[in-house]
């Protein structure tokens, strides 16, 4: 571990101690409108611009507060060659999981090199070297927490009876607990966790007479509709909705859920940081579609050479503080000394952009007739339901090359060990890319993309035979070195539902050959035309544990 080295005399004390103690007041402050959802929910619907400025400097003293009295922060900072500049963000070198986290232990990364024992809950996660991750909440952020989630779920779906059935998976992980917690806040709780059949006994005796609100991934939410639809199921005596993270929500299935559900929204967060960063709104879901069917609002906000279609979300930025890099990479501040490990300009891998709820009605405003008045008229409407005026994260997901699904992170160093375990064929491939599918029935599952050496000669069944034992060695390996990719196995078997495609050099694609030194390990959204140009595939079992 590094050495921690004293605070180095760039302030005075009395500069320390006003820094220390107007960090505390703006705090204290954010607690009085947490107090009731009530509160949270007028607060997002009165955001000014002017709470993006201070959002910012408030960022800025807790980065600074933070590099004071957090030892690993300070050795952290100091190592990038420190100067301090009032009121420069930018000034504070920014952390993340690899080149923070894994460095310094955990007590150096709180407050005053302190571990809060008492209250405080340990989330956990596995990455790619299957060594699980332990994120401390303590009780003052688990409230924090709790309080911002219960705030933004009565704004979507109100108090009126809330009858949440929460599906999230219920082991170490911060989504499964955290959401059972924060949802008893305001509704009556069920933890099922992913468990389709205790969902269907608890909506029987319960009856109609709530306002459900089914918490899950994705897939899990598209299989509970086509379970009860096989079972008669009396959708018009219900009033069920949706509450979905872990992954992205494709608008397709949306709209295949809300053929039953009545409205299906998405939140955004992670363990390293907090659940509910962010969450998608009727405005929010509004604006995405709109991208997401081209023209002058899309060019004018994502530009003309942007072919992906961002997810789109709202966030309170006096909570989390978002910024973007020169390269796209998002940058989280958590705005309070609640949090007993502070995360401070953190890094967690994703591509995004931000633009404000002004930015966004001005560029409507600026669109040529009749665009104009019909994407105004659109907009107004979409805002009339909740009214928030937070600005937007258009969320574009992970530049480190995983793929997220069932709330696990597949990651391109896994892929590759599992392709060439026991596998005779390992020989025969060139390179690898990894993508989300659609496989019909608003289905999406991971796939792996195999190009073949340009001197390999494999015939239909050696192809089929590589397919298959390639699909097996990832799952196996999976399995074998993370947790959370066991943990989705094991409660629900379509997890394993891996694909394997098969190309010939240079096709599919892998059309145009490599262009980058590193190997690019996502398919782009322009290949994916390209990616059903006759493969082999292989579509395995769930592998086979002790």
């Amino acid at each position: 571990m590094p050495g921690v080295t004293s605070p180095a005399p760039l302030t005075s004390a009395v500069r320390q101690a006003a820094l220390r103690l107007a960090t505390w007041f703006v705090t204290a402050a954010y607690r009085l409108y947490r107090l009731h959802p009530a509160l949270w929910r007028f607060t997002a619907r009165n955001y000014h611009p002017a709470m993006e400025r201070f959002a910012r400097l408030n960022a800025w003293m807790i980065c600074q507060h933070a590099y004071l009295d957090v030892p690993a922060y300070r050795h952290h900072v100091e190592e990038g060659g420190f100067r301090f500049r009032w009121w420069d963000l930018t000034a504070y070198r920014p952390t993340s999981k690899h080149g923070y986290v894994d460095r310094y232990p955990e007590d150096l990364r709180c407050w005053d090199g302190l571990i809060e024992t008492v209250g405080t809950v340990v989330d956990e996660s596995s990455g790619s070297s299957g060594t699980p991750y332990n994120w401390m909440r303590s009780r003052r952020e688990l409230a924090t927490v709790h309080k911002n989630v219960a705030g933004y779920v009565t704004s979507l779906f109100g108090t009126r009876r809330l009858f949440a059935i929460n599906a999230f998976s219920m082991g170490a992980w911060a989504t499964g607990t955290n959401t059972g917690i924060a949802m008893s806040r305001i509704a009556m709780v069920k933890n099922t966790g992913p468990d389709i059949d205790k969902i269907v006994d608890t909506l029987r005796h319960f009856g109609p007479g709530y306002t459900y609100l089914v918490c899950a991934y994705p897939p899990f939410l598209k299989h509970l509709r086509d379970r009860l639809d096989a079972d008669g199921f009396d959708w018009d005596a219900y009033d069920l909705n949706g509450f979905v993270g872990g992954e992205a929500l494709t608008e397709g299935l949306r709209d295949y859920l809300e053929d039953r559900f009545g409205r299906v929204y998405s939140g955004y967060g992670a363990s390293d940081l907090t659940i509910g960063m962010a969450g998608e709104s009727d405005l929010a879901v509004w604006v995405r579609r709109t991208l997401a069917a081209g023209g002058p609002l899309r060019d004018a906000v994502l530009g003309p050479d942007e072919t992906r279609t961002p997810m789109v979300f709202q966030y309170n930025p006096l909570e989390t503080y978002m910024e973007t890099t020169p390269d796209g990479r998002l940058l989280v501040t958590l705005n309070s000394a609640d949090i007993m490990s502070p995360k401070l300009r953190y890094d967690i891998g994703d591509e995004a952009r931000i633009v404000t709820f002004d930015r966004l009605k001005a560029a409507i405003a600026e669109l040529p007739e009749p665009a104009r008045d019909r994407l105004a008229f659109g907009f107004e409407r979409a805002h009339a339901i909740q009214r928030m005026r937070l600005p937007f994260l258009l969320l574009y997901g992970r530049k480190d090359s995983t793929v997220s699904y069932m709330g696990a992170h597949l990651y391109p160093l896994d892929v590759e060990n599992g392709l060439y375990l026991h596998n005779p064929h390992a020989a025969a491939i060139e390179s690898f890319k990894l993508a989300l599918v659609d496989v019909g029935e608003h289905e999406q599952r991971p796939a792996i993309h195999l190009q073949l050496r340009a001197d390999a000669d494999l015939d239909d069944a050696a192809r089929a035979d590589l397919a298959t034992r390639a699909a097996a060695g990832v799952l196996d390996h999976l399995a074998s070195v993370s947790r959370d990719v066991a943990q989705s196995l094991e409660e629900d078997p379509t997890a394993a539902d891996l694909r394997v495609h098969v190309h010939d050099h240079g096709t599919g694609p892998f059309v145009g050959g490599q262009t980058k030194i590193k190997n690019v390990y996502l398919v782009d959204a322009g290949d994916r035309d390209a990616t059903t140009a006759h493969p082999t595939a292989a579509h395995p079992t769930p592998p086979a544990r002790a």
